[in-house]
């Protein structure tokens, strides 16, 4: 079994328009994102190159995209998109994506409500560009 290196996001901010409720869409809350990559990163190390390793400032713009793009009603199907947008790079092996919702319309004192996925990229797909 190979094991693999990773590069870890925490506490992307950004401002979306999620939920089932419509006054979660009007009015809009942040959302935390944590991602964790899993991926070998020897070329990256020993190029010294960017290029050879996944542009972590990139890969927040794109989240963030996601993230203050179209709504959605689940946190659940926030995360998925996440996922994918980092599978997206070939280099990327799996993922871990959790979507925090520390504003969620919970009528109790609470300090965070999160959803984490795995994703992994399917056995024998084929390589998906950079």
């Amino acid at each position: 079994m190979e094991l693999l290196d990773e590069i870890v996001l925490t506490g992307l901010t950004v401002f979306g328009r999620h939920g089932v409720y419509d006054h979660e869409r009007e009015n809009g809350q942040e959302f935390t994102i944590d991602l964790r990559l899993r991926m070998p990163l020897q070329d990256a190390a020993a190029s010294d190159d960017v290029a050879d390793t996944v542009h972590y400032g990139e890969l927040a713009e794109a989240v963030a995209q996601v993230v203050s793009g179209e709504p959605v009603n689940l946190i659940e199907t926030l995360a998925e998109r996440i996922a994918a947008v980092a599978l997206a790079d070939s280099r990327v092996h799996s993922v871990t994506v959790t979507v925090h919702k520390p504003h969620a319309p919970i009528a109790l004192t609470f300090s965070d409500v999160a959803v984490t996925v795995h994703r992994s990229r399917p056995q024998g797909a084929g390589e998906q560009s950079r």
